[in-house]
């Protein structure tokens, strides 16, 4: 069976890739330090699943609107007020399968071939991917840890042409946990707004920022930027709710529109019961999400200060969402755990793995080769167990 040239040449996800590898060996009764996924290790709040549970008993469980049920699509509305002052109506809203599917269909729908799509990198591993899918054609700008892992915006200026479509910013940003300056984003919009093209701004981390750092909704920094930002979120990182797979992209009516008859062909509504469930998370009280927020800021504290002490380890400090990506390059071509020896980032993570039982995702997935990624998603227990043997791995 021959598949089409998209498909064939689509990359699968490295993040899914390196959590299947770490399942598998503990399957074969292996002890593995997993700090693969991007998942939060809570389990979804108890009105939450509550709030499910009574929409399955009063028969909530048949199609709905392609675009989502209004009482969600309202909550949306809502929330943005509440939480950034940001005035939306239904009409700007759409519900789709999680946040990677909103991505998707923003591109499928907004792409012509050719199209040029700006992704600042690192960058999170579907990004190229889907522009790939869409027939766009991703054009990478190259940030370094000196840089804080943040671009500036000459060097955005210097990659728009008249063929860019938009450019795809993730703040806080996976893998780095960098968190881009209210000011840089600014300034993004503003060269958008001049230079005729689009943001795309990835927030689905946007509640998990930490002490000392601050962000923006990208929609809050001026009509004309506004009107020329698509804005991506959802429920599964915020409320611990990755399985229920919602998300929603807030954009322009007519571009929800479009979005919408894609999606009517392409998935109908999103799980019906799941979108009562995040109706329950959006109005519902807040405290699970500042309690999950502290517990990940303690690890981060504990991760952090444990990696400063690693011996010709550096990475940029995480202002958000659950990730360090270090540089592990310097480790490259010398004597590991047992003699182990890696020449790149993808064989330092299968070594890992295999010598120290620790499972982390290779940085050039995420278009940074010579760094790695590590999930402090997990409990304190595991993170400390797992940094001993990390230690242990690089001491040879």
């Amino acid at each position: 069976m021959k598949f089409s040239p998209a498909v064939e040449n689509l990359a699968p996800s490295a993040t899914i890739a390196a959590a299947t590898k770490a399942k598998e060996l503990k399957a074969q009764g292996k002890t593995i330090y997993e700090f693969t996924l991007g998942e939060p290790d809570f389990n979804t709040p108890a009105h939450i699943c509550q709030a499910a549970v009574e929409a399955m008993n009063s028969g909530k469980t048949h199609y709905t609107p392609a675009g989502g049920v209004p009482e969600l699509r309202q909550a949306i509305c809502a929330a943005a007020k509440r939480d950034y002052n940001l005035d939306i109506a239904p009409a700007n809203v759409i519900v789709s399968n999680g946040a990677k599917h909103s991505i998707h269909n923003v591109l499928t729908t907004m792409c012509h071939p050719g199209d040029e799509v700006l992704i600042p990198t690192p960058y999170w591993v579907s990004y190229s991917a889907l522009v790939d899918l869409a027939g766009g054609i991703p054009i990478l700008i190259s940030t370094d840890e000196a840089q804080g892992f943040l671009p500036t915006v000459e060097q955005i200026a210097e990659k728009v042409t008249g063929r860019t479509k938009l450019i795809m910013l993730n703040s806080p940003c996976n893998p780095t946990g960098v968190v881009f300056p209210v000011e840089l984003m600014k300034a993004i919009g503003e060269l958008a707004v001049e230079r005729d093209f689009y943001v795309l701004s990835d927030e689905i981390y946007d509640k998990l920022i930490y002490e000392g750092n601050e962000t923006a909704c990208m929609m809050t920094l001026g009509d004309e930027i506004a009107a020329r930002t698509i804005v991506i979120n959802g429920v599964s990182k915020a409320y611990a709710m990755t399985g229920w797979r919602i998300g929603w992209t807030i954009g322009e009516p007519n571009l929800i529109k479009a979005i919408d008859k894609l999606q009517s062909q392409q998935t109908s509504n999103p799980c019906s019961v799941s979108q009562y469930a995040a109706i329950a998370a959006l109005n519902g009280p807040q405290e699970c999400v500042s309690e999950m927020l502290t517990a990940f800021s303690k690890r981060r504290e504990y991760v952090v200060n444990r990696m400063r002490k690693l011996p010709n380890v550096t990475f940029a400090d995480p202002g958000g969402a659950f990730y360090v990506f270090f540089k592990v390059s310097d480790y490259f071509d010398k004597p590991l755990q047992n003699g182990a020896v890696a020449r790149n980032s993808t064989e330092f993570c299968t070594k890992l793995l295999e010598e120290g039982q620790v499972a982390l995702v290779t940085g050039d997935a995420f278009g940074a080769e010579g760094y790695v990624r590590l999930s402090f998603a997990t409990d304190m227990q595991t993170l400390e167990a797992g940094l001993d043997r990390l230690e242990k791995f690089l001491a040879g």
